[in-house]
């Protein structure tokens, strides 16, 4: 590509963002065609509605959004998409009010000589961003620059961001705050089935008898989905595998309360006893896995005395939940965060897929092992991110691959990275040691979210030049920038999300944006054009021209959409699950099935067809309770009016009275009898990297010798213990050594 100064006349400029009168042009719906706007929503009449998908968590609801003058001034559930069937939760409901907060970010802001963030026009902007990241690529390389996306942007500005940093700008290290959440179920449906490819569909909740969770509190993380369960006809038996009495849990037909992190030992005791007691499908696992003699092998020792020991459980209730496994016609298997978010969660996750596989319950309705995604996105920033695989699910490593995709998009060969990009916490460690000094931050919060909060502080303080491009100057991270870009939200643009079921929705453009903020669409357009990157960026005028790129990359792959025909098919089937190969289409006119299972026929992606066995000895979490820090804190979801950082629910004064704004530290009575401890009284929370204030709140709900945080706070990750898996490089958020301490 072209490296060359671009022309940055004001004619120049004015094709990109500026109007004939010089003021920033608003691409509003009632202007389509400037932005590809108003091809879809064509149907819709200016005081009518349309539909797009929830910008929110990953189950992918469906919205009818109801427009007053060509702008939505309200929504509902849509009760014709395939997701929700009609529902929502609080945080959809509250989509649009949360673009109306006072600390919107409308227009960049540039630190300046004495320290404060400053407002600059767009040009000084981009012009200050290309300046600094070239100077230090100059001076320390090209690798000194990094990026930080997202699971919350559509997946065509992913793939547009991917794309520029790496083969436009020269970046080869790039990771998304995905690697928090689902990096762990990544690896595991890679080395088990040969691709990322969660198998299942929404109707496999309905179908099930029995529903197997672990490490997750579904009623609260994604209450849709929990309704989809209460929907189920088939009076099934729910397993919920948990150290909490969660929400989930108390609705439990069989609850296993287990002692934090010796889930792996539980998992391959269920394994064993089923092999033991001949409850397997032994034709499944010859015709369509392998590893499994070895597997079996390995976890003899894994008896139900040991279990019942290690994992502080009565053995007859681990014995009735083996027998409820067994006794299932169609039995699916979900997990979460709870197992994610490990110091083995990979080998865990595996542990799950074990379970599923040497059954036989994968490929059928009401089956499979089922990882539930976190951010709305989390799925397109697999496969489309450009970040730890090369785009479309291909590899980085393969001269094949990269041969196919720059032949798709029309660049060099030689553009293309060799190497997988450094995983986020490597990114991390490079900031610290010097060999990162740029980073540029995209909708996402990391000095909030990021593991052992000081120590992540410190790190961002580091960097020679950092840039922010968000949706709020308010963020912990923003607040730390030189460089603020702001960005439009969800509402104030469109593009396409992938929710956890693989299906592919639209969302739209139905609000303007603030002020001086744009799409994250036309910002990377603005650094392509400022870069001087050339082709094929300059050919990508809207995001349905990014997303036929996305098609024609992703062809022959297990993720193949090449079936998808365009922004307006989406609409009309109100979301297509992938694969979706051009060859399956028989028509114009056709539109695939609505819910579609992988792995119906038995096959996998590993090159043999079959599906593999792994495992590996269980190792203990690298911080355990001690004389000097004796409990043991455990994060999670608080509420379901809570999100992530709460960069966008803390906007709603309705979610805001749905969860306490006070941080609260679940404790159990008999901790908070050894303590003298007295309900809502305040206390510091504290462990070996710092300390909060919180409230006790005495609860049945932990065990002795357990405390818990909601993991939206901003000040819990001042006391998480940073340890990753070793293959995902997921941090493990939910253990670590804490002792609670009563005011003076």
């Amino acid at each position: 590509m072209s490296s060359t100064t671009p022309d940055q006349s004001p004619n120049a400029l004015q094709q990109l963002i500026y109007a004939k009168d010089g003021k920033l042009t608003r691409d509003l719906l009632l202007n389509p065609g400037e932005y590809g706007l108003g091809k879809v929503p064509a149907k819709a009449k200016p005081n009518g509605t349309t539909t797009s998908v929830c910008g929110f968590c990953s189950t992918g609801c469906g919205l009818e959004l109801h427009l007053q003058d060509g702008q939505a001034v309200n929504l509902s559930p849509a009760v014709d998409w395939p997701v929700n069937l009609g529902m929502a939760c609080p945080k959809g409901w509250e989509s649009l009010t949360i673009l109306k907060s006072s600390d919107r970010a409308t227009q960049p802001l540039l630190k300046g000589a004495d320290g404060k963030l400053a407002p600059v026009d767009w040009d000084t902007a981009m012009r200050s961003f290309c300046d600094k990241f070239k100077a230090i690529q100059a001076q320390y390389g090209n690798d000194s620059v990094a990026f930080l996306s997202t699971g919350q942007i559509a997946t065509e500005e992913m793939f547009f961001l991917g794309t520029l940093a790496k083969f436009g700008m020269g970046m080869l290290h790039g990771d998304g705050n995905t690697r928090q959440c689902m990096a762990t179920a990544v690896v595991a449906y890679k080395e088990a089935f040969g691709f990322d490819a969660p198998p299942f569909t929404y109707q496999d909740f309905e179908e099930s008898d029995v529903l197997v969770f672990v490490g997750s509190n579904l009623c609260i993380a994604h209450p849709i989905m929990w309704e989809r369960v209460l929907r189920n006809p088939h009076n099934p038996q729910i397993i919920v595998i948990d150290p909490r009495r969660t929400e989930t849990a108390v609705t439990a037909t069989h609850h296993l309360p287990l002692a934090p992190k010796s889930d792996l030992t539980l998992l391959y005791t269920i394994a064993n006893i089923l092999i033991q007691k001949g409850w397997i499908d032994a034709d499944y696992i010859a015709r369509n896995t392998t590893g499994f003699e070895e597997f079996k092998a390995s976890i003899k020792e894994y008896t139900l005395a040991k279990a019942a020991e290690t994992c502080q459980l009565d053995a007859d209730r681990i014995m009735a939940v083996v027998q409820a496994i067994h006794a299932g016609k169609r039995v699916s298997f979900w997990w979460t965060m709870g197992v994610n978010q490990s110091h083995q969660g990979v080998r865990t996750a595996q542990a799950i897929i074990n379970l599923a596989l040497m059954t036989g319950n994968i490929g059928r309705p009401g089956t499979g092992a089922n990882s539930i995604t976190g951010q709305c996105n989390a799925m397109g920033s697999r496969l489309f991110s450009n970040t730890t695989n090369l785009v479309g699910g291909h590899d980085f490593r393969s001269l094949e691959h990269r041969e196919k995709i720059a032949g798709q998009l029309d660049i060099p060969v030689e553009n293309i990275p060799t190497e997988n990009s450094w995983s986020y916490d490597r990114i991390m460690e490079g900031i610290r040691a010097g060999e990162i000094r740029g980073l540029w931050v995209i909708a996402t919060n990391p000095a909030h979210s990021w593991i052992h909060q000081k120590e992540a502080h410190e790190t961002f303080d580091k960097l020679d030049f950092l840039v922010v491009q968000d949706m709020y100057h308010s963020t912990e991270t923003a607040q730390r920038a030189d460089l603020v870009l702001p960005a439009a939200g969800w509402g104030e643009k469109e593009g396409t999300f992938i929710n956890s079921e693989r299906r592919i929705g639209l969302h739209k453009k139905v609000v303007p944006a603030p002020g001086q903020a744009l799409a994250d669409f036309q910002i990377f357009r603005l650094a392509a054009h400022y870069w001087g990157c050339g082709s094929p960026f300059d050919q990508w005028k809207t995001p349905e021209d990014v997303f036929q790129a996305m098609k024609r990359c992703s062809s022959d792959q297990p993720c193949d959409i090449t079936g998808i025909r365009d922004y307006r098919m989406l609409d009309d089937a109100r979301g297509i699950q992938w694969p979706l190969a051009a060859s399956e289409s028989t028509g114009d006119d056709w539109m695939p099935p609505t819910q579609r299972r992988l792995f119906a026929e038995g096959k996998f992606f590993h090159a043999d067809g079959k599906a593999r066995f792994l495992f590996e000895t269980p190792q203990p979490p690298g911080e355990q309770p001690h004389a000097e820090f004796p409990l043991r804190l455990l994060t999670g979801r608080g509420t379901a009016a809570q999100w992530h950082t709460q960069t966008k629910t803390s906007k709603s004064a309705v979610l805001r009275t749905l969860y306490s704004t006070t941080l609260l530290v679940d404790v159990n009575p008999e901790d908070a009898a050894k303590l003298g401890l007295e309900p809502h009284e305040e206390v510091t929370v504290e462990s070996p990297r710092g300390s909060v204030t919180a409230r006790v709140n005495i609860v049945a709900s932990v065990l002795p010798g357990q405390v818990f945080l909601p993991m939206h706070n901003e000040l819990t990750n001042r006391l998480t213990f940073p340890q990753f898996d070793t293959y995902s490089r997921q941090p493990s958020y939910k253990n670590g050594a804490v002792r609670i301490v009563k005011k003076k």
